[in-house]
């Protein structure tokens, strides 16, 4: 009975501290820390969008994302997206950012994913496919209509009550890379 109990405290401690999503062989996951929301694991699929996961994953080596704040939150009339990736937001009114970015291009990849909930994506510019930068969006519910026009380029793994839980201007802390 001892060792059943013991063995039951092991696991459930195990799965509190490694509660997050850990990324399989060749598989490469970008991991967001949301302030006062928690983490949110993201899975690349660097294999279908080689271009746009090295720019983020490049982006994310630089530190580029600390301290932006979540600029777009589209719940009503429903529960649409969340995106981040102005670095505008760190310091300007939400309202004046939503444009910016480094300045790069990344071209669009057709991935052949869907824009799903939990599906990731590159933002871009209004009817520029290939103006994707810095911005990305999670998708709080399916947005097919979005296919073929944004580059898809991850899916969440874990952490998706966080990402609905995110609202206009939440700061995010850091993001970091795990390659399994």
């Amino acid at each position: 009975m001892r060792h059943g109990l013991f063995l039951l405290v092991t696991l459930l401690i195990a799965a509190v501290s490694f509660g997050q999503a850990r990324p399989g062989p060749g598989e490469t996951f970008m991991v967001v820390r949301v302030k006062d929301r928690g983490e949110v694991a993201i899975r690349l699929y660097t294999d279908k969008a080689p271009k746009t996961t090295a720019r983020v994953i490049a982006l994310v080596g630089q530190g580029f994302y600390n301290g932006q704040r979540f600029h777009k939150v589209v719940t009503r009339p429903k529960p649409f997206l969340v995106q981040v990736g102005d670095p505008g937001s760190r310091s300007r009114p939400l309202e004046e950012v939503g444009g910016g970015g480094t300045g790069q291009r990344v071209p669009y990849e057709d991935t052949g994913l869907p824009n799903d909930e939990g599906m990731v994506g590159l933002s871009t510019l209004p009817n520029d496919r290939d103006s994707g930068d810095s911005q990305f969006y999670v998708l709080l519910g399916p947005a097919r209509f979005l296919d073929g026009s944004y580059t898809v380029f991850g899916r969440v793994v874990s952490g998706m009550d966080v990402v609905r839980a995110i609202q206009l201007g939440d700061v995010v802390t850091d993001v970091s890379i795990v390659r399994g």
